[in-house]
């Protein structure tokens, strides 16, 4: 497994798509939230709400994009065979690559602790604590530092932002299990990853399902991101996350071996 998992690492960063991948997500981050209209310094309030709206929409197309090649190239060119073939079980490989797609979810993450930090430092200064109720002072530094950062669910969305990355890359790697072609375990891969997040929100507000509107909500992912961003963690959302996640990898599994039929 440790070996399959530097080998996903490697091959990652020998990509130029690699870097591509975790620049195009930093730099829309970044413009989302520190530039565009509605941005952080708009908000009246230090917080990184703009942070975690935005950035599973991104993890939604970008992090297929990494996972599209880890099942398919291999079986587009038969060394899944030769995979197999070594002293390695189906899931020693499948956690080898699913680690690796989770751990290059984390160093997508990790930079936007600079943010956090920022807000952070801006919020506290004694120079702008005076901001509040200073016209000219307010014009000048702007709302965002009136409001220190809460913690808790800055903690708690970073949390569910990672197991939603993670969920997202195991459902990419079911999908480069699916198919041969990288093009179409992408789009599979961005397909259920959006279904997943949004579909059992949309879906629950159909007027033919409004009596079991709350039940198919609590089914997708932005129902439990949303509640464990509110800083408490909820037991019920970890064992979501946890299953979930289970579930794409067990069906990653499974697809694989009626390959082998």
């Amino acid at each position: 497994m440790i070996t399959i998992f530097r080998k996903e690492i490697a091959s990652f960063f020998n990509s130029l798509v690699g870097y591509i991948v975790l620049a195009v997500f930093l730099v829309l981050t970044g413009l989302f939230f520190w530039v565009f209209d509605e941005h952080v310094l708009l908000t009246g309030k230090a917080n990184l709400s703009l942070l975690f709206q935005y950035a599973p929409v991104f993890f939604i197309l970008l992090i297929p994009a990494i996972t599209m090649r880890s099942f398919a190239e291999e079986i587009k060119s038969g060394t899944i065979e030769f995979l197999v073939t070594k002293p390695v079980t189906d899931w020693q490989i499948i956690l080898g690559k699913f680690a690796a797609a989770a751990f290059l979810v984390f160093i997508a993450i990790l930079p936007t602790f600079i943010y956090f930090f920022t807000l952070t430092e801006l919020a506290y200064d004694p120079s702008t604590l005076q901001v509040e109720g200073n016209p000219e002072m307010l014009q000048t530094f702007g709302p965002a530092y009136v409001t220190p950062l809460d913690n808790g669910p800055v903690w708690g969305a970073y949390i569910g932002l990672f197991a939603l990355g993670s969920i997202f890359a195991a459902l990419g790697i079911l999908s480069s299990a699916i198919t041969d072609n990288q093009v179409v375990a992408f789009v599979i891969g961005a397909f259920l990853s959006f279904f997943m997040y949004f579909g059992f929100s949309f879906l629950s507000q159909m007027e033919s399902l409004t009596n079991v509107n709350l039940f198919i909500d609590r089914l997708g992912l932005v129902a439990h991101f949303d509640s464990i961003s509110q800083g408490v963690v909820d037991t019920r959302d970890i064992v979501y996350f946890i299953s979930v996640l289970a579930l794409a990898l067990l069906f990653t599994r499974l697809v694989l071996n009626l390959k082998r039929r």
